[in-house]
């Protein structure tokens, strides 16, 4: 099998390569379930005894192939494993209600037709009338060939077979000057739609691919975003990268690898199997895949790399983090302290002075953030919370998430109204627990498992322990900041998250508790002024399944990866980047070193245009892939050519540094290297806690308060008895222990 493993074919074929003595192809016999069939093979080698050919007419289940050599006794089988096009192979029962989006976008085509009678998302014919319904949202795969325009533009190509007075000519590689024209394949796999992308002629004739213009290799786009899922989502426009297919790649692509479909990465794995099998069966196999794809594109190369082997040879995250589900820890404590600082003590003048919030959330805080045209930061200075102009990362870049991620009420999916029934909308639990219900497992009445705990967080720790707050401000900020409720307990949000009319502000000026951006409604704060606000604590089971299912990416990195990235910290972006350096603590855990991993910042500035990395490592990588080829006896790190070494690179994308000491001090004790010297880097509300770098702790190992002041962890402050004893309120069953060398991780079985 050279299309996908034995065990997961789908749709019915697959592409086969059968190895034969020389001299001997001809004498090749094909067998499936005992039916004589052909492959049309031919060879791929020059010596001619290796040959390759798509079989067809397999049966849902299993299969045995067997092959044989006319005349001699010679005789192999193989045992096949079909699944439906439309899936699942492995991620489990899939998600319903779903939602139909294939009149949007690249497709722009009703959905077949399965049933005359609901569930599922309506069918409509030219007329606008309902002709039946759609529950799987699959199309009929189609061929368009476009061309890129002189005006840096796509267009279709005339159906007339003309050639456009402004199509515009691209020189490949390898010299060759031609027209630059695209044929692209769009379809729908895994209930998803796809798209495959590259040069070719525009007179090609039918059922006979001219695939003289591709260069071999694939490049596998992933796309970013957060989402709950329930909706088959959009061919991305980033399908059809000009700079990418001038080069001669062919380019692959599926909403289902598109974080702002779905964050089920179970999924997307399987989603891309199926999809690069198609590209496989019809386009033959690559010299290599290579992913490219930023921030939940990036975290889709590291984990689909970690759990499913052979898919991805080589990979270019871009904005990365390490994976989304660890993100949901410290975001999830954003609110919690800006709500903190905001409202229960908005007395201090610590938290008017906006670099001091970093104190508590460890993200960048700038001044000049708020509009004072903007609806919230009006009615944030009216209702009192606010006087200044500044924020720290938590609002522009991540409010609103907590409320995806965690509340059932506060979810839509593109399309829906078109839906039947209805009920079955209303019925969603917009939570990511949910959406990875398959996963994390479910409780007594149905719903999925939450993992957010802040059992025995200490936030602020570090900074109480540099004195940047007193041991006062440490213990009244842990006694109120409380927790979230369970999903169950929740409900619906209030203001801005439903919208900023005219209706809305007059609704939060005028109705107490309206006005909430941090969610309060849905924290658990303190009733009882003798109690501290109760914090939240997560199932095991859930936990232990993020894990091990692989949902948690755990430094599984084998392949020559090249992390890039834009420095946006000045502008509170949510790509955070240290979450690079998440990673590399990650990799040098789980490997013992990473010489497979290169890190590159490039500076940004608000208001200029930002440079880009991205076709520069494309270009390294090459290289890259050429040595490894060339030399595989020589490994990762002795086949990276002189480029594809840590490197920081100013606004223009004219390289700063480049040297294995680039970023020596952040994950080490060394001095500071050149590119830690010129870009800041911030952390997150849990390391000020006291976790570490890597970030992938859900629930903390526990020791008592005793435990913890012995060992001087408050120190330079001595708590007093009354302190000691307020600690043991704040925290009955202990405090964080970070220095245990588990933390109660289960590791993924690889």
């Amino acid at each position: 099998m050279v299309s996908s493993p034995a065990q997961y074919v789908s749709g019915g074929d697959a592409r086969i390569e059968v190895r034969v003595p020389p001299g001997l192809q001809n004498k090749v016999e094909l067998y499936l379930n005992g039916r004589r069939v052909t492959a049309n093979l031919k060879p791929v080698s020059s010596k001619g005894h290796r040959l390759q050919g798509v079989i067809t007419g397999l049966v849902r289940g299993e299969n045995r192939l067997e092959a044989l050599l006319k005349g001699r006794w010679d005789r192999d089988a193989l045992r096949l494993i079909n699944h439906p096009i439309t899936g699942p192979m492995f991620s489990g029962p899939q998600q319903h209600p779903f939602v139909c989006t294939t009149t949007q976008g690249a497709v722009g085509r009703q959905p077949i037709v399965e049933s005359a009678t609901p569930p599922g998302t309506r069918v409509f014919d030219a007329a606008g009338n309902v002709i039946g319904y759609s529950r799987d949202c699959s199309i009929e795969t189609f061929v368009t060939y476009l061309y890129r325009t002189t005006a840096n533009a796509w267009a279709p190509m005339p159906a007339d077979g003309s050639r456009p007075a402004d199509l515009a000519q691209v020189t490949l590689p390898d010299g060759r000057t031609v027209d630059f024209v695209v044929r692209r394949e769009v379809g729908s796999i895994n209930r998803f739609l796809y798209s495959f992308a590259m040069l070719a002629p525009a007179n090609e004739q039918p059922g006979k691919l001219d695939l003289s213009r591709w260069n071999g290799r694939l490049l596998y786009w992933f796309q970013g975003g957060v989402a709950i899922g329930h909706t088959q989502g959009t061919v991305h426009s980033g399908s059809l990268n000009p700079d990418i297919l001038r080069l001669g790649y062919a380019i692959a692509h599926s909403s289902g690898n598109n974080t702002g479909t779905h964050y089920n990465l179970a999924v997307a794995g399987e989603t891309m199997m199926m999809t690069k099998e198609r590209f496989i069966e019809r386009y033959g196999v690559p010299t290599y895949t290579v992913g490219l794809g930023g921030s939940g594109g990036a975290i889709q190369q590291y984990v689909i790399g970690q759990n499913q082997p052979g898919l991805l040879d080589a990979l270019l995250p871009v904005q990365s983090y390490p994976d989304m589900v660890t993100q949901t820890i410290h975001v999830g404590d954003c609110e919690l302290l800006e709500h903190y600082m905001d409202a229960t003590d908005r007395a201090n003048p610590k938290w008017r002075v906006t670099k001091n919030r970093s104190w508590l959330v460890g993200f960048n805080a700038e001044e000049g953030f708020d509009d004072v045209n903007d609806p919230l930061a009006q009615l944030k200075v009216a209702l009192g919370y606010s006087t200044a102009l500044g924020t720290t990362e938590c609002v522009p870049a991540w409010r609103g998430l907590s409320p995806l991620a965690m509340n059932p009420w506060y979810g839509q999916a593109p399309n829906q109204q078109n839906y039947e029934p209805q009920s079955a909308i209303a019925a969603i639990r917009w939570t990511h627990w949910d959406d990875l219900r398959n996963i994390y497992g479910v409780d007594e009445t149905g719903a999925a498992r939450p993992t957010w705990d802040n059992v025995g967080v200490q936030y602020g720790l570090r900074s109480l322990q540099e004195s940047k707050i007193t041991f006062e401000e440490f213990l009244n900020l842990n006694w109120h900041v409380g927790g979230w409720k369970q999903p169950n307990e929740m409900v619906q949000e209030g203001f801005p998250f439903l919208g900023t009319s005219p209706e809305e502000i007059n609704k939060a000026l005028t109705v107490p508790g309206y006005f909430d951006p941090w969610s309060r409604r849905n924290m658990n704060l303190s009733t009882d002024p003798a109690k501290p606000a109760p914090r939240t604590e997560a199932d095991l089971r859930p936990i232990r399944n993020a894990y091990t299912s692989g949902m948690v990416f755990q430094g599984q990195l084998d392949r020559p990866t090249i992390d890039h990235r834009q420095y946006m910290e000045r502008e509170l972006d949510m790509h955070n980047v240290h979450q690079s350096f998440a990673v590399r603590q990650r990799v040098l855990e789980r490997m013992g070193n990473s010489d497979m991993l290169v890190i590159w910042f490039t500076d940004t500035m608000p208001g200029l245009p930002k440079a880009s990395q991205s076709m520069d490592a494309i270009l390294v990588m090459e290289e890259w892939m050429r040595n490894i080829q060339k030399n595989p006896h020589k490994g990762i790190r002795r086949n990276r050519p002189a480029r594809a070494v840590d490197s920081c690179f100013d606004v223009n994308g004219q390289l700063i540094y480049a040297g294995d000491d680039a970023w020596n001090g952040i994950l080490d004790d060394k001095p500071a290297g050149p590119c830690t010297q010129r870009f800041p880097i911030y952390s997150t509300s849990r390391i000020v806690a006291g976790a570490p770098i890597e970030g992938g702790i859900y629930k903390c190992a526990l020791k008592p308060v005793e435990k913890a002041i012995k060992e001087g962890l408050y120190a330079p402050w001595t708590p007093t008895a009354q302190q000691v004893q307020k600690l043991k309120q704040i925290f009955p069953s202990g405090v964080c222990d970070y220095s245990r060398p588990d933390q109660g991780r289960p590791r993924k079985r690889h």
